[in-house]
C-alpha cells in the first residue's frame, strides 16, 4: 500500500500539486486521471521519487520514502515495475533480450535462471514463442505486453503504469487491461495506472483518484462514478450526450429499476422525471 499525505510541489512561482492526499491500495488497479495540466504525471513522478514533493508525506507500506537513505531507496527503486507510455523497448534488442537486460541490471541470477524467468513472464503475458523477435516486428499491443512482462520481471510489489492504452484500439485496450487486472490480482501488487482511457476507468478502475487543477476533486471506484454528483468528474468522464445516457442507463441497471437493452432516451426519461420504478426481481 501507498499512502500520499498532503503533498504539495510547485515549479517556481507556479504550484502543480497542492494539498493532495490519498491511499493506493494493494491487490487494486489504483487509477490517476484528470485532463491535460491537471497534474497527474506530476503526482507520478512525486510517488516514484523522481520528483521530490515541496512538503508531505509518501510512504510504501509505512515506510516514509522521504526520509529513507540512499541504499534504503535504492531497494525500494527495485521493488517497482515501470510500464512506459510508448513501451520504451530497445529497437536494437529482440524481445527476450530486452527483458533480460533487467535481470542483467538488477540481479544475481545465473543465465539459465533468467531465462527460465524470461519465458515465464513471456508466458503470464501471452507471448509464448516470440523471444527472436525485434520489437519493428511485432503489433503495438504485443510491444505493450512486452512491456508489461519486463516491468514484472523482478516480481516487483508495486507496478506504474503510464498511459498502457495509448495508440491502441479499443479491442487491443481491454486485453491490456484484463492483463493489468489479473497480474495486480495474482501477484497481490499495488497497481497505479494513470490514464486518459475512460473504459479502464470503468474496467478496472477499482479506486479511482480524479485530479482537477492541482488538486484532488474526488477519490472512489468505478461503481462510485456512476452516481457521483461531482460536476468537474461528471463533465471530464461523461463529457459527451453518448456517455451522459451510457450512464444513465447504467445508473437504473445498477439499481435493478431497468432491464439490460433499455434505449438511452428512455434512461434519460425515467431521470430526468425523477419517477418512481419497482426493483427487477432477480
Amino acid at each position: 500500500m501507498i499512502e500520499v499525505k498532503n503533498i504539495k510541489k510547485s515549479f517556481g512561482d507556479k504550484t502543480i500539486l497542492e494539498d493532495i492526499s490519498g491511499t493506493l491500495e494493494t491487490g487494486k488497479c489504483n487509477l490517476i486521471i484528470g485532463s491535460s495540466g491537471s497534474g497527474k504525471t506530476v503526482f507520478t513522478k512525486c510517488v516514484v521519487g523522481l520528483f521530490k514533493p515541496d512538503k508531505g508525506e509518501i510512504s510504501f507500506d509505512g515506510k516514509n520514502m522521504l526520509e529513507m537513505d540512499r541504499e534504503e531507496r535504492t531497494s525500494l527503486r527495485q521493488q517497482i515495475g515501470m510500464l512506459f507510455q510508448g513501451s520504451a523497448l530497445f529497437d536494437s534488442m529482440t524481445v527476450e533480450q530486452n527483458i533480460i537486460f533487467t535481470l542483467d541490471m538488477f540481479s544475481k541470477m545465473g543465465f539459465r535462471d533468467k531465462v527460465r524467468r524470461m519465458n515465464e513472464v513471456l508466458e503470464k503475458v501471452e507471448l509464448k514463442g516470440v523471444n527472436k523477435k525485434f520489437p519493428a516486428e511485432i503489433s503495438g499491443g504485443m510491444k505493450k505486453r512486452v512491456g508489461i512482462a519486463r516491468a514484472i520481471v523482478l516480481n516487483p510489489k508495486y507496478l506504474f503504469c503510464d498511459e498502457p492504452n495509448s495508440g491502441l484500439d479499443p479491442q487491443t485496450s481491454l486485453v491490456i487491461d484484463k492483463l493489468i487486472k489479473n497480474i495486480t490480482t495474482e501477484y497481490n501488487i499495488t497497481t497505479v495506472v494513470v490514464t486518459h482511457d475512460m473504459n479502464s476507468v470503468m474496467e478496472i478502475g477499482d479506486k479511482i483518484l480524479y485530479l482537477y487543477k492541482g488538486k484532488k476533486e474526488w477519490e472512489g471506484n468505478n461503481k462510485d462514478i456512476i452516481h457521483s454528483k461531482n460536476e468537474q468528474l461528471n463533465d471530464f468522464i461523461f463529457a459527451s450526450d453518448f456517455l451522459q445516457g451510457a450512464k444513465a442507463i447504467r445508473m437504473l441497471e445498477v439499481e435493478g429499476k431497468i432491464e439490460e437493452g433499455t434505449s438511452v432516451q428512455r434512461a434519460q426519461e425515467i431521470i430526468d422525471n425523477n419517477e418512481e420504478l419497482p426493483e427487477l426481481k432477480p
